[in-house]
């Protein structure tokens, strides 16, 4: 098989670079090592920078996402019985749409299906052939049968344990990571959420946050030790230790029930230096990871695929290759950026096990300077909304 590029990983990522490299007229094979069906399983978070529903508008597929995703105008922050409101179209212009990501990921499948893109499903055994030639290519196996994929490029959207990353040499990739000391509890329930708007809270428990998906459908996440199961965590429980975390008043509004999801996340950054190889670029998750806290992973990787789908496109349109060659570069500029946001998001809304006394006021007192300064709010909220590419 022969393609102009391999696209590995079957995820929003992949899907969205072979999309929008299609309506350029490029041709690209996605390759993805689980079923759809697995792949729209999974779970995960749906707030949407403006960036990445332009991306969705580019490649064609944002009709449901304008249709059913919630704009949100601003979040809440709590902490203790204190609560206060970040106004993102006050100080930005600009909202978040709330849409799963599994919707979008869904919207993608039926483009790329509609436009008859080839997607490659239950694909073992990848390996990149190549990378630093002017003839790469992939071979495979599928349901025990060799494959093998000759293009001109191909692009890593193949998450923290895919082969992309470990295919870059390591003596010229370097790391850098920080693993947080806590995890996420996540509840999906099919119950009304507390609020229109998120709400992050900071407790002496620990950290929560109130999301939805819908008018019926609600996630809910507590901090909680990276050894604890989920299992160990009866719905009865859960709820309890939710209504701990918020404001009574917030507390005393949230309509519990039976949890249809649970599961515990770690959390850590990670960053991977360079994102290309040759003609091997990493985008989203294979190159960098955040902590949850302010939603920058699905919204980072979107980024990713917009600097590295221009890069192609003038490249194939010209023959100029200005745009892959300081694709790593763009790319790790706002990567980093995101980074830092969700580092400090986290670390102001989690409780640490080595935070002392004065750790816990100075906490307070950022939490306080944010409430009642503009300029920290404004710098919060373009940092949310997402910073331009």
């Amino acid at each position: 098989m022969k393609t102009q590029v391999a696209i590995i990983g079957g995820g929003p990522s992949g899907l969205l670079l072979s999309q929008l490299l299609h309506r350029s007229g490029i041709e690209s094979v996605v390759l993805e090592r689980k079923t759809k069906d697995h792949v729209l399983g999974r779970i995960r978070a749906g707030v949407l920078e403006q960036g990445l529903v332009r991306l969705m508008e580019e490649a064609g597929c944002a009709d449901r996402l304008h249709a059913e995703g919630y704009v949100h105008d601003g979040t809440l922050i709590s902490y203790g019985e204190e609560m206060f409101r970040i106004d993102f179209t006050e100080h930005t212009g600009t909202p978040v749409i709330v849409y799963g990501q599994t919707e979008v990921t869904r919207d993608l499948y039926a483009a790329r299906e509609a436009a008859g893109g080839l997607i490659e499903y239950e694909v073992e055994d990848v390996v990149i052939h190549g990378a630093d030639t002017d003839a790469p290519h992939v071979t495979y196996t599928q349901h025990g049968e060799p494959r093998r994929i000759d293009c001109d490029f191909i692009a890593g959207c193949d998450g923290f344990h895919g082969v992309s990353r470990r295919t870059i040499p390591p003596e010229l990739r370097r790391e850098y990571e920080k693993v947080y000391p806590f995890g996420w509890l996540g509840i999906l329930s099919e119950t009304p959420p507390v609020n229109h708007e998120l709400i992050y809270a900071n407790s002496e428990r620990g950290f929560a946050l109130c999301s939805m998906r819908n008018e019926a459908l609600s996630r809910y996440y507590i901090q909680c030790s990276l050894s604890d199961r989920p299992e160990d965590w009866t719905d009865e429980a859960f709820w309890q230790e939710l209504k701990r975390r918020l404001p009574a008043a917030q507390a005393e509004q949230l309509v519990t029930g039976p949890s249809i999801e649970k599961s515990i996340a770690p959390l850590r950054s990670f960053v991977t230096e360079p994102m290309r190889w040759g003609r091997l670029f990493l985008c989203g998750d294979a190159a960098h990871i955040v902590p949850p806290t302010g939603a920058k992973g699905l919204n980072t990787a979107a980024s990713d695929v917009h600097y590295l789908h221009r890069g192609l496109r003038e490249h194939y349109a010209t023959g100029s290759s200005e745009g892959i060659d300081s694709y790593s570069e763009k790319a790790l500029s706002r990567v980093w950026k995101a980074e830092r946001f969700s580092w400090w998001f986290s670390s102001l809304m989690h409780r640490y096990p080595d935070q002392g006394p004065f750790d816990l006021k100075m906490q307070v007192a950022e939490l306080d300077f944010l409430r009642s300064n503009r300029a920290a709010q404004k710098a919060m909220a373009e940092n949310y909304v997402g910073l331009p590419y």
